[in-house]
């Protein structure tokens, strides 16, 4: 007995430094990250008409995305728009990054498409997750409603049978 005790003690042991040593790569594990972002983040003059300006836009139809909630025909017109958007990005990408001193203060627009993005596709993507979720709850409320018909109906019959 005193042995299974001793076994079960080592075992925690072991268990709560493990569980420290993960807790401790998590949070230094965070930090590179975070710092990155916010480097990021001072990179960007957000005082450019054009940055106010698409800011403006996704506020807007994340606006028109909320409104137009009950209106699914709508929203899946919204959706795919934005869906659009974001496949048109690396389209996108290479022309405002040809074009760049027109109505930016400095280029923003790397190969990759980072900046183009975190400001335009993320954006976009969010707009499309919550179309997306909204279009499945209707669904789920419609299948509710329907079920509920189809047992008023078969109750009517069954009382339609015995009458």
């Amino acid at each position: 007995m005193d042995d299974l005790k001793m076994e079960m003690n080592a075992h925690m042991e072991l268990m709560a430094d493990l569980v420290q040593k993960v807790t401790a790569e998590l949070r230094t594990g965070f930090q590179p990250a975070y710092d990155n972002f916010i480097g990021f983040f001072h990179a960007i003059d957000w005082k450019e008409p054009w940055l106010i300006g698409l800011l403006s836009f996704h506020s807007a139809l994340l606006l028109v995305t909320f409104l137009s909630r009950k209106h699914i025909n709508f929203q899946m017109c919204l959706f795919l728009l934005a869906l659009t958007g974001v496949y048109l990005a690396e389209t996108i990408n290479k022309f405002l990054g040809s074009n760049w001193k027109q109505f930016a203060g400095q280029n923003y627009f790397d190969t990759r498409g980072l900046f183009l993005s975190v400001l335009w596709s993320g954006p976009l993507l969010v707009i499309a997750v919550i179309i997306l979720l909204n279009t499945l709850f209707s669904l789920c409320l419609l299948m509710v409603k329907w079920k509920r018909a189809e047992l008023r109906h078969r109750a009517r019959l069954a009382r339609n049978k015995q009458d």
